[in-house]
């Protein structure tokens, strides 16, 4: 397997993993595997006191369309990772790189600006591991 291979390969890989992250996002947010997060979350906006029934419905609901919106990207990551990408078409890596850095300039911005930093730290580990293989892939996009 040489060098683009692997990381194009990677790119799809990690795409799958962003939409199985959304389903169990979407589905799973008001279960125990959950606790951890709102652990991080639920002080920033509602101090230290336990949060309200209609606050964890809340956070249910907006947990639910924050996965279906992960799962979404995360196929159109997968396509273009396995198709375009993959065919070396000089505009999926463009669009990859501009959809990412848009996304986490807007989404890590607000996560400062309410000082959710867990956020931030999720953001920037997606990031990163989108990013690995458009850095080490430039080379087959030049012509």
């Amino acid at each position: 397997m040489n060098t683009f291979s692997f990381w194009q390969k990677w790119l799809f890989d990690f795409s799958i993993v962003i939409v199985l992250i959304g389903i169990i996002l979407a589905f799973f947010s008001g279960s125990p595997l959950f606790s951890l997060l709102n652990q991080q979350v639920d002080p920033v906006f509602w101090g230290l006191n336990s949060t309200s029934n209609s606050i964890k419905e809340y956070q249910r609901f907006i947990y639910g369309v924050l996965g279906a919106t992960m799962a979404g990207w995360g196929i159109f990551l997968a396509f273009i990772s396995h198709f375009p990408f993959k065919n070396r078409e000089v505009w999926s890596r463009y669009c990859i790189t501009t959809g990412l850095l848009l996304w986490f300039s807007i989404d890590t911005s607000i996560s400062l600006y309410y000082k959710v930093y867990i956020n931030v730290i999720v953001n920037l580990g997606l990031l990163i591991f989108t990013m690995l293989p458009i850095v080490f892939t430039k080379k087959y996009f030049n012509k």
